[in-house]
């Protein structure tokens, strides 16, 4: 019986990923928010634990009034997200680090807004994973991925589509998928998440090519249909700071 249990308790271990989302509109803010990142905030992190660190920008944003900054971290207790805040207020090296950011006036805000978005990884890939890049980072394509699904249902036909043959696709072609992320809490529900990575943008295109013709049969299957009402597509690139 023991046996079992610890069985069952195995396969439930799962990863939780927050993506901290900062809007912003001004080469001011970007340097603020850049200062602070990387010389305050994710060295706090991996204090507390979280490891690997990913800080990715759309390829898009100049072009943007409502620009974007993205922090990817994860780990296997939803507690350590709650207690994240705490856990930097406690942390005097950061404090010091971060005092430039901390301590900005009212009106002079490195920010419009942030956003939080808590996902929780997919039994088909329950962990996050480093991706094998060679390229520099400035030439690097993380392409950020968001699924809502029409309804609750729906949405969680799609996950298992997921988990029944297209992380399988994604594997057998190297995508480098970092993550696959079913959205606990977020602005856009029912919706899914995940992130792939490329050498650049044109090892991008090709794998996107390869997918098509391996996924078709997969799409056409009745029991997958109308599984996903929007999908947004953000190409982004690493910062130099990012941890990957």
């Amino acid at each position: 019986m023991s046996m079992g249990n610890h069985f069952v308790f195995a396969k439930a271990k799962t990863t939780y990923f927050q993506l901290l989302v900062y809007h912003f509109q001004t080469s001011e803010q970007e340097q603020l928010l850049d200062q602070y990142l990387e010389k305050a905030y994710l060295p706090a992190l991996h204090k507390l634990g979280f490891k690997q660190v990913g800080v990715f920008k759309p390829i898009k944003n100049s072009e943007n009034a409502d620009k974007l900054i993205y922090v990817l971290s994860s780990s296997q207790k939803l507690d350590d997200f709650a207690n994240l805040d705490a856990g930097l207020l406690k942390d005097a090296a950061y404090l010091k680090a971060g005092a430039f950011y901390l301590d900005l006036a009212h009106n002079k805000a490195p920010f419009s807004r942030m956003e939080t978005i808590l996902m929780k990884a997919f039994e088909g890939m329950p962990y996050m994973e480093v991706p094998k890049l060679k390229s520099a980072k400035k030439e690097r394509i993380y392409e950020l991925r968001s699924y809502e699904g029409p309804t609750e249902k729906l949405a969680a036909n799609k996950v298992s589509m997921f988990n029944n043959g297209e992380i399988e696709i994604f594997k057998k072609l190297n995508f480098n998928a970092v993550f696959y992320g079913q959205v606990i809490a977020g602005s856009t529900m029912p919706n899914l998440m995940y992130l792939t990575s490329f050498e650049n943008m044109a090892d991008r295109d090709e794998h996107w090519k390869a997918f098509g013709p391996l996924y078709k049969p997969m799409s056409e299957m009745p029991k997958y249909q109308n599984n996903v009402s929007k999908n947004v597509t953000i190409l982004c690139t690493p910062t130099d700071y990012s941890d990957y």
